[in-house]
C-alpha cells in the first residue's frame, strides 16, 4: 500500500447515495464509538474549546459542519454540561441520510438541521465556534477552501476542524483495530479508504494557507484552526 501521496479518486462507499441503507444506518450508529475511541474531541474540548465557552457571558452557540450521524456534538454537549456551560449546539448535515439518523440524538440544547454553509450564510446564522469532524478529507481542493472559508464566515470566535494524518502504522493499527465493530457497517472499508484520501500535516497547512494553523494534537490526528470573521 503506497500512502505517500493522498489518493483523492478513492470514493467511499456511504458517499454514494444508493449505498445499502442497513449498512449505512449501522454505520452511522457506530460512528459514536469510533470517534470516542479514535476523534479525540474530549481533548479539543479540554485544551481549546472549553475556555472559550467558559469566558462568553452568554450562552454560547456552536456548529458542528458535516456533522453526520450527531455522536460529536452530543457527546461535546455531555461535557460542557458537567462543567456547568450553557451552550446551544447545531448539527448541520445536506445528506438526508445522515440527518434522519442524527434526529435520534436530539435532545434539550442540540438540534440538527439538513443544511449546508450556502443555506446557513444566506440566512444570516452566526455562530461562536464552528468545527467539523472527519470532514476535510471528503473535499476537493475547490471544496475545501469554499468549506473553510464558509465555516469562518459562520464563526465569530474560532474554527476548529479535525481529521485523520495519513501514515502507514494509521493503516495497519485501523485495519486490524476495527474488527470488532465492522460487521454489518462500512466502517472497515470506508475508515481504510478515508486514510488514504487524508493529508499529512505539511500537505494540510500548504491546502489551507496562511490563515490557518495546522497541528498534530495525538497520534495519527491533525487540526485545523482558524480565527471567525463573522
Amino acid at each position: 500500500m503506497n500512502l505517500s501521496e493522498r489518493d483523492h479518486q478513492l470514493r467511499e462507499i456511504m458517499d454514494d447515495p444508493d449505498c445499502d441503507p442497513e449498512r449505512l444506518q449501522a454505520t452511522l450508529r457506530r460512528f459514536g464509538i469510533v470517534n470516542r475511541l479514535i476523534s479525540g474531541w474530549d481533548r479539543i474540548y479540554r485544551t481549546r474549546l472549553r475556555h472559550i465557552l467558559a469566558e462568553l457571558d452568554r450562552p454560547a452557540r456552536v456548529l458542528d459542519l458535516g456533522s453526520g450521524g450527531g455522536d460529536v456534538i452530543t457527546r461535546l454537549a455531555r461535557l460542557a454540561a458537567q462543567d456547568g456551560l450553557e451552550v446551544r449546539w447545531t448539527g448541520a448535515d445536506p445528506d438526508p441520510r445522515a440527518h434522519q439518523a442524527a434526529l435520534d440524538r436530539q435532545g434539550p440544547g442540540v438540534t440538527f438541521l439538513q443544511t449546508d454553509t450556502d443555506a446557513l450564510i444566506e440566512n444570516g446564522d452566526a455562530f461562536d465556534v464552528v468545527i467539523s469532524n472527519h470532514v476535510l478529507h471528503h473535499l476537493d481542493d475547490a471544496e475545501l477552501l469554499d468549506f473553510t472559508s464558509a465555516s469562518r464566515a459562520l464563526a465569530s470566535t474560532a474554527v476548529f476542524h479535525s481529521d485523520i494524518a495519513r501514515g502507514r502504522l494509521a493503516y495497519g493499527l485501523y485495519a486490524v483495530g476495527i474488527l470488532p465493530l465492522s460487521p454489518g457497517t462500512f466502517l472497515r472499508t470506508d475508515g481504510l479508504r478515508s486514510i488514504r484520501r487524508s493529508y499529512r500535516k505539511e500537505e494540510l497547512s500548504a491546502a489551507l494557507g496562511t490563515e490557518w494553523k495546522v497541528s498534530s494534537p495525538a497520534a495519527f490526528r491533525l487540526i485545523a484552526e482558524g480565527v471567525g470573521s463573522a
